[in-house]
């Protein structure tokens, strides 16, 4: 049997317990998985690639996860230019509402029109459905407690007042 290999690809900035959910459920799912932070143009960062790396890596251990999930970016090329490297099949993205599948529908089209790279959507737990990383930087730049939106390393980093980097 081959090994079953997936990416969750996201700029995670911050990551949110929404991302957790859908990483656990996902790496339940597949053999190894790659948690892919990528460069998005069309956003602003408030975290620089490496913090949020950084944070991914503590919450996932944190959560319990790390067997097989591999925590890395991407800003070299095409998405599927990396899953074709690791030899993934598939991508995974987590889906809160239509706005999301309306968003990532062409693109899974296109990806798999690139190299034959499906794309899984998963939902997240209703708890976090209405949750962004959008959101977040937005409460956490106005002061406000983001503790429950969020895992508790990136609560504790953003509460230190690192969010102003």
């Amino acid at each position: 049997m081959s090994s079953r290999i997936a990416v969750v690809p996201g700029s995670f900035d911050p990551p949110t317990l929404g991302h957790l959910d859908v990483i656990r459920r996902a790496a339940a799912l597949y053999d190894e998985l790659h948690v892919l932070v990528v460069h998005n143009p069309d956003k602003e960062a408030m975290l620089p690639i490496a913090q949020r790396l950084s944070l991914l890596e503590q919450s996932i251990k944190e959560d319990g996860m790390g067997g097989n999930v591999i925590v890395g970016s991407w800003s070299m090329g095409l998405l599927v230019d990396y899953a074709t490297d690791v030899g993934a099949g598939v991508l995974i993205k987590g889906i809160r509402s239509q706005l999301d599948v309306a968003y990532e529908t062409p693109m899974a089209i296109v990806n798999r029109h690139l190299a034959q790279i499906e794309t899984v959507f998963l939902l997240p737990d209703p708890s976090h459905a209405l949750v962004s990383s959008s959101l977040v930087r937005q409460v956490a730049g106005l002061g406000g407690d983001v503790s429950p939106f969020v895992p508790p390393a990136v609560a504790k980093f953003l509460d230190t007042g690192a969010r102003d980097i």
